[in-house]
């Protein structure tokens, strides 16, 4: 996010209200505030340990975060020298609160990032990113909207929640469609709406509201916008200029205990479910189901988080050519923004030249 309704379904009672985003543009990702719920793997603090760390998410806890879920129960933030870790959930504006020190990382998206950084001054960087491109879609039904290209928006009503009203915008401008000739409806964080025949699409996740649509029983289409004009990263890990540049072991230890815990999530897709389901997730109401839980962990790590890029490079990478793609993208949503005052990519660099066997 961040950014959307990942769960809600009016058919099980779930309606989550989104908190309004910093400068109209920031996008809520996809997690309020909480203490982190998981386990300790005992590991000691560092001598020259980091302290206490906050992290914001995009998103309530699920298996989106199912990486620093494994970082946090086997202990990669205290091995990496924090003394305690606490994982903030959402939706909220995840630029202001890091840029206000309420937490010392957040992830986030290239676009909602740029958006507080040109519009609102927000002293932030990216510095490195666990989805290689964004998992927004237009979700639409097969016996009904059937949206499978962008022409097919025209005259079709949109769900779209107030926090995406600018991405979305984006992608109308990206293939030369006039906000005229599509009705957007205000859409809260439910795909009850969709499945009841009220809207005819839905601005969505491929790794979330599509798994909850097809699992009850629904033959859907998306129209991914990663692949239709807007190709930028998501759930990316953003920090201040400050924090990089006088705290810059700081970073590269947060970098670390990221990759590592992807790289576990990304080898056991059920464990990283369950951690979700039972122990972070676990009050969630209505509570969360293993097997979409599954599924999800499944779609994102296969389509999103791992790609031929980072099989080369190391997880978290964002090459210069996918930099390059990510400041066109920005463009076409109305953002002017260089990527030297996006993204630096330094301590990441560093650290895997410091420890190659990150990129194994």
């Amino acid at each position: 996010m961040t950014m959307l309704s990942r769960r809600g379904s009016a058919r099980r009672g779930a309606r989550l209200a989104a908190v309004a985003a910093a400068a109209g543009l920031l996008l809520a990702a996809c997690g309020g505030s909480s203490d982190s719920e998981g386990g300790d793997s005992g590991a000691s603090d560092s001598a020259d340990g980091f302290g206490k760390l906050t992290v914001q998410l995009s998103w309530i806890k699920n298996a989106e975060f199912a990486g620093e879920f494994f970082a946090d129960s086997k202990g990669y933030y205290k091995d990496a020298g924090f003394s305690s870790v606490n994982l903030l959930t959402g939706p909220v504006a995840q630029e202001e609160i890091v840029a206000t020190g309420k937490a010392d990382f957040g992830l986030s998206n290239a676009v909602s990032t740029a958006a507080a950084i040109a519009n609102s001054d927000f002293p932030l960087k990216i510095v490195g990113t666990t989805y290689q491109k964004n998992p927004f879609s237009i979700l639409s039904l097969s016996d009904k909207g059937d949206i499978k290209t962008p022409q097919d928006l025209i005259g079709k009503k949109i769900g779209v929640q107030d926090p995406n009203l600018s991405l979305f915008k984006a992608l109308l401008a990206a293939n030369d469609i006039d906000e005229d000739q599509v009705e957007i409806v205000p859409n809260g964080f439910d795909v009850a709406p969709l499945e009841d025949g009220q809207i005819d699409g839905l601005v969505a996740y491929i790794t979330n509201e599509s798994l909850l649509v097809k699992g009850h029983g629904f033959d859907t289409v998306d129209l991914p916008f990663a692949d239709n004009g807007l190709p930028f990263v998501a759930e990316s890990v953003m920090t201040t200029d400050d924090t990089i540049k006088n705290e810059p072991e700081k970073v590269k230890a947060f970098l670390e205990a990221e990759i590592k815990g992807w790289k576990d999530a990304c080898s056991d897709l059920e464990g990283g479910a369950a951690l979700a389901v039972d122990t972070y997730g676990k009050d969630i109401d209505p509570p969360l189901e293993l097997d979409k839980e599954i599924a999800q962990a499944k779609a994102q790590c296969e389509d999103l988080v791992v790609s031929d890029e980072t099989a080369a490079n190391g997880l978290f990478t964002i090459s210069d050519d996918a930099i390059a793609a990510n400041i066109a993208s920005l463009k076409t949503a109305g953002i002017d923004i260089s990527a030297e005052d996006l993204f630096d990519m330094g301590p990441l660099t560093e650290l895997l030249k410091e420890k190659p066997e990150l990129t194994e």
